[in-house]
Formats: C-alpha cells, structure tokens, sequence
C-alpha cells in the first residue's frame, strides 16, 4: 500500500507526516513504465547531474546526508568517494537486490512498481564514480520483478538512458540484471560479490575493501536499492529539500515496512525519526482487540523492543540510543498471543541454515543455539541453560566473519532481557505457556482465524 489517507492522534495529517517520494505513484495505473515514470519528473535529476563535474556530484550528494538504506546507514556520497580515481582499472557499482532479512519486504515492493528509480540511479551514481558497467544482483525467486526490471532496463536502452552516449554527455554505461539463487549470505557485499563472479557466496576477509579490490577485483560501490532510488529525487529537488525531513543526522524520507498482527501492514514512506506509535496510528494499529508485546525495528537481525519503545525515534541514532538497530527498517509487530521463544527459536533455525559455515563461531554456534532452544520451547530445558544461551550467543557475536553470526545473536540477547521470565515459564511448566489447551490469550470466539498461535500459524 502507498501513504493512508487518515489522521493521527495528534491532529498532524499524514501529508506532513509522511513523505510520498519513491512511493508516490504505485498506485497509478501502469506506475512501472518509463511513460509514467517521465510524468513524474523521471530523469530530470540525471540531466541536472550529467550538468555536474563528477567530483561535485559527489560532494553534492555527500553534502545532502544520504545513508545507505540496506542496512548500516552508512553515508553514500562518502562510499562513492572512496573509489580511487586515475587507477586505470574498470570502476563497477553493484545493486545489491538480495533482499532477504526476514520482515523485510521495501526494495522488492519498489522495484516492483517503480524500477526507473533505480535505474536513473544507477546511471547517475556511475557518472559520478566513474564506471562504465552496472550490476543489479536480485533475489533469484522474485520471477516477476525480474521480468519487470528487464523490461525497465529495455525501455531504458530504447530511450537512451543507457547505452552509449548518454543524452549526449559522453557517458557509456552498461547495465546487467543478474539473478541469485536464494542465499541469505549473498546479502552480504563480499560474498555478494563472489557470487556475482560465479563463485560460491561466502564473506571476503578485508580489507582490502570492495573500494579498492571489489568485483573483479577492481574498485567497486555496493549499494541498497532505495539508497541508489533516493538520488535522482535529491538531484530533482534539490539537497536543501532532502535535509528539510527527517532529522539533523539522518535527513531525508524511508520506506518502513510494517508488517505482523497489525490491522493495515504495508510500505510507509515517511521521513526519518518518525516513531512506530505514529505509524501504528495511521495504519489501524495492532489488529482488533489485542496489544502490542514485542516488535522488531530493523528485521529479525536487530534487538527487539517492547511497548516501552513505541515512541523511540526511527532514525539510526535514536535507535542505536535505544540499544537496537535500525537495520533495514523492516517493523515487524507481535500482539500478546505470540510465544517470545517461538519466534526466536524460528528465526534462529532460518540462520542456522543460511549459515554459509564458512567460519566456527557462526556455524557450530547457530546449530547449538538451535538445540537449545528447541528442548526449552518443547519443555525439556534446564535453568542453566539460559546461560548457556547467553553464553553462546556471545561467542558469537562479534567474532563471526560477518554480522550474520552478530544477526543470530540479537535476538538471543533482546529475548532474554526482555523475557526471560517467558523462558522460565517454559522450563518451569515442561512446555509452552502458550499452548492453546493452557492458554488464556487466545481470543474468545474459537473460530476466530486471527487469533494466531505463534508465528508460524
């Protein structure tokens, strides 16, 4: 869904709550195509940079305080600007479209229904950085976004927006579309990037870093898709207008994706720093007589908040404050009839799998944690292992190749923090608490199908 059109609590409309920019136009009859795209102003902000010495692109594109939307924030003119320039070696940029954290779901959705954003993008990011050649790596099951980004590609080929001499500036670009095949890992830049070789997808030791040695060993930007998409409207409307939202150091407009036992789940595009209590707000809140209980503000990967943190600020600093991560923005919502250990102990299986074993902490780790919170949540835990949980958790974190392994390990420690009463009740009872023959939070009516038992039902 685009921006809903209701007003908060507070009496503020949703028009200086939200900031529709990438999302404008999904809903508009055909909003893939390059004639809709033009209608909104598509390509303005690529001639407007092509009028731009490279080097000031991307100090303009510093100066207006873009961070990398995929997942650490951090700053894209500041990426760009690490790539060596006069090296003689091929410059690349790699779109990384892996999108696979669990609860996240915005780039899909975006290249979706709005692939020209990332392809003009795409075509100023390598003007500034100097590269002749472009990469979108996506997710390899999401057949019909593939079919609609070869057809934006075509249409851009055709319109000559890419090819040779773009819009007469002398630019040559290539564009190639690849599809992964459904590893978690290759979300990963370096592994990414091996698996974009032909390679297995597994972490590079760095440095050196894909800046200097990337993909072919050539220097290299990796980018999120909604922080290449962001550009052209930066260039379009000015910086200025780009800092005016959003907060002093994380300026500019999102895409957060609510989803879970809310009544209006969807992609909300809003400026930074606004709170999960205001998106709930306009959503419908949490769906009809139940409570939030815990949440997640960055997918599955960050440490999860409770009630207590409805109005933390959705930007990176005020969720780092907070003691989680803003992550990819991926707001996924849990009411009181789900079991704290269940979802855990799910999302901890889906990273013992996707584990690529390529290092000890993360692999043999994984598969422990794994056992142990199967024997707690089917009742055959011992107090000690909690522990026992932190413990491995913590041998873990920080010490894996890469923040998979640091990914695994948050909602280890979140849940225990928050919780850890809820894995006492499972020990102490020998089984779930939330068992439908001993639960008293399920709803009333027996045939009411949102009455969910864990998350897996």
């Amino acid at each position: 869904m685009t921006l809903a059109a209701e007003i908060d609590k507070n009496g503020t409309s949703p028009e200086k709550l939200l900031a529709p920019v990438l999302s404008a136009f999904w809903d508009e009859p055909e909003s893939w195509t390059l004639e809709t795209y033009r209608r909104h102003e598509g390509y303005e902000g690529l001639r407007k940079a092509l009028a731009m010495p490279p080097d000031d692109l991307i100090a303009y594109v510093k100066d207006s305080g873009l961070r990398g939307r995929g997942g650490a924030g951090f700053p894209t003119g500041m990426k760009w600007q690490f790539i060596p320039q006069g090296d003689g070696k091929p410059h690349y940029l790699v779109v990384n479209a892996d999108e696979s954290e669990p609860g996240t779901c915005k780039d899909i959705p975006l290249l979706f229904a709005n692939p020209h954003s990332l392809i003009e993008g795409i075509v100023i990011a390598c003007y500034a950085i100097r590269s002749s050649h472009a990469f979108i790596y996506l997710r390899g099951e999401v057949v019909p976004v593939l079919r609609r980004l070869h057809e934006a590609v075509r249409e851009a080929y055709e319109a000559g927006y890419l090819g040779k001499d773009i819009l007469g500036s002398g630019l040559d670009l290539e564009l190639t579309v690849h599809a992964g095949a459904g590893a978690y890992i290759c979300g990963e830049e370096t592994a990414l990037l091996d698996s974009l070789e032909g390679r297995r997808g597994q972490p590079r030791l760095r440095p050196p870093f894909p800046a200097v040695a990337g993909l072919y060993a050539c220097p290299t930007v990796v980018n999120n898709v909604e922080s290449i998409a962001s550009v052209p409207a930066i260039l379009n409307k000015g910086k200025d207008w780009f800092k005016s939202m959003g907060s002093e150091k994380s300026p500019g407009f999102t895409l957060y994706s609510l989803s879970g036992h809310v009544a209006g789940p969807g992609q909300y595009e809003a400026p930074l720093g606004v709170t999960l209590r205001q998106l709930l707000d306009i959503s419908g809140g949490m769906r009809p007589g139940h409570r939030l209980k815990f949440w997640t503000p960055g997918g599955s990967s960050t440490p999860m908040f409770t009630e207590e943190h409805l109005d933390v600020p959705l930007d990176y600093e005020g969720v780092g404050a907070a003691g989680s991560m803003l992550g990819t923005k991926a707001l996924q919502c849990f009411d009181e009839t789900t079991c704290v250990v269940r979802a855990v102990t799910r999302w901890t299986e889906f990273y013992a799998h996707e584990s690529c074993g390529k290092c000890t902490p993360c692999r043999e780790g994984t598969y422990w944690l794994v056992q142990l919170l199967r024997d707690i949540e089917a009742g055959k835990g011992q107090m000690s292992d909690l522990d026992k949980l932190n413990d491995i958790a913590d041998n873990i974190n920080g010490k894996s190749f890469c923040a998979l392994g640091d990914g695994a390990a948050s909602p280890i420690f979140s849940s225990l923090k928050y919780f850890r009463e809820e894995y006492e009740q499972h020990i102490t009872g020998q089984g779930c608490p939330f068992d439908p023959a001993k639960s008293t939070v399920w709803a009333d009516d027996k045939d009411d199908k949102t009455a969910h038992r864990g998350v897996n039902a």
